[in-house]
């Protein structure tokens, strides 16, 4: 199956997305190295067998097929996340399913090197406006932890819908965890997400310039 809109490279100002090469290795083994501490509360482990926070070459390019193979049958779009041209994290649009249902859910992670400068919302955002126009999408949702605030905040920030709780729904860090669920469809977003949020970023900034 071709999926419309795939291959892609999305950008932004200093934000890029583009697919998930193997070439990425080196810069995506260095970045998790540094930020294992940063990321390990949020990882996705097996149920069964012992719980692993991959750094490897190997856990590279076994994900990295993975992933490249789920894009080619149209049920993925593995994304990259660059900022300034350097590799900063990865974003993954998976389970996607036609018909009935068209929809996906969005998965990510950035460099704490960079966290806090609006590089994930701006990237959630090329994303969705993406899945929403060219890949033909009617609706994404993001799964999160309740105990994470960063990324509850990426979510928030976009205006996504906070639809409710999905119980012991992910094997995370030797436990079935609880996630929030939020979603946004075609027509909550007619605009553009990625107009929303340069709207809102415009609207903070001319209300800190504001003399009180």
């Amino acid at each position: 199956m071709v999926l419309p809109g795939w291959p892609a490279v999305l950008r932004d100002d200093v934000v890029t997305l583009r697919p998930l090469r193997m070439r990425d290795g080196s810069a995506w083994i260095d970045c998790r190295r540094r930020n294992v501490e940063w990321l390990r509360p949020w990882e996705a482990t097996p149920p069964r067998g012992p719980a692993m926070f991959g750094t490897s070459p190997s856990v590279f390019t076994a994900m990295t097929r993975r992933l490249r193979s789920e894009a080619r049958h149209g049920r993925a779009l593995p994304f990259a996340v660059l900022v300034d041209g350097k590799f900063a994290g990865q974003l993954n649009v998976a389970g996607l399913v036609r018909g009935s249902l068209d929809s996906a859910h969005i998965g990510y992670w950035v460099d704490q090197r960079v966290a806090g400068r609006g590089v994930m919302p701006t990237s959630v955002a090329l994303a969705v406006d993406h899945c929403f126009g060219p890949v033909g999408l009617h609706r994404i949702e993001v799964n999160i932890r309740p105990e994470n605030v960063a990324s509850r905040r990426v979510v928030e920030k976009l205006g996504f819908r906070l639809e409710g709780t999905r119980e012991r729904f992910l094997h995370i860090s030797g436990e079935w965890r609880d996630h929030l669920t939020y979603a946004l469809v075609r027509d909550d977003v007619r605009e553009g997400l990625l107009k929303r949020w340069h709207d809102s970023t415009s609207i903070a900034s001319s209300a800190r310039d504001t003399p009180s």
